[in-house]
């Protein structure tokens, strides 16, 4: 049986066969004696995305004393669920984030801390709202955000838009053919800005 620790764009955590390329977590929010979740869905504002190996350390999965460990399908699939990059064991990309959330979001380089803050308040999983795009804005979006339509989860890259699944993305699509029924955004707005001043999410697929 699947453990419930596998995260969508939205945030939402589900229980999936399928495996991910990255682990992160938001804190400890399961029970180790069950092995499932607790009614919380978060105990930090630091939500983080991880490598799944790091200098060969092993930790057992939902056990005792340990953070729960969440998986993601790829980079921008944790981005717009509101993890950004570890700074422990994803230093050069925590590195490359912090820079472009500064220039993308014109401020100075922030903290961790700075960038949990902005997070916190926008991404959907901690109370944040979608916000709504014309499919003729769609192609203004930076490569690796995430929008929704009709309940689904839509990767945005290379002037295509794909299908989210937990296994992998669908055939790509024009953007223009997505114009039935109304469009969101789901990556958070401060993301959306880092992204756009060239932070390249991780596992993207190919145009």
């Amino acid at each position: 049986m699947s453990l419930q620790n596998r995260v969508d764009p939205f945030g939402t955590i589900h229980a999936d066969p399928a495996r991910g390329t990255l682990t992160g977590n938001r804190g400890i929010i399961h029970d180790p004696a069950t092995r499932t979740l607790a009614r919380r869905r978060w105990t930090t504002k630091s939500w983080i995305s991880c490598r799944l190996d790091f200098k060969g350390r092993r930790r057992e999965v939902m056990g005792a004393g340990s953070w729960t460990a969440l998986f993601f399908l790829d980079e921008a699939t944790a981005l717009a669920a509101g993890h950004r990059p570890c700074f422990f064991c994803r230093r050069e990309a925590a590195l490359a984030f912090r820079a472009a959330w500064a220039e993308g979001n014109k401020v100075e380089i922030p903290t961790a801390a700075d960038m949990d803050a902005v997070l916190h308040r926008e991404r959907l999983a901690s109370g944040g709202a979608p916000r709504p795009i014309s499919v003729v804005d769609l192609g203004t979006l930076p490569d690796g955000t995430m929008i929704a339509s009709g309940g689904r989860a839509l990767l945005v890259s290379h002037g295509l838009a794909r299908e989210w699944h937990f296994a992998g993305y669908g055939e790509p699509v024009p953007l223009g053919t997505l114009s039935a029924g109304p469009l969101a955004i789901v990556t958070p707005p401060s993301i959306v800005a880092t992204l756009a001043a060239g932070y390249r999410p991780q596992g993207l697929p190919p145009g």
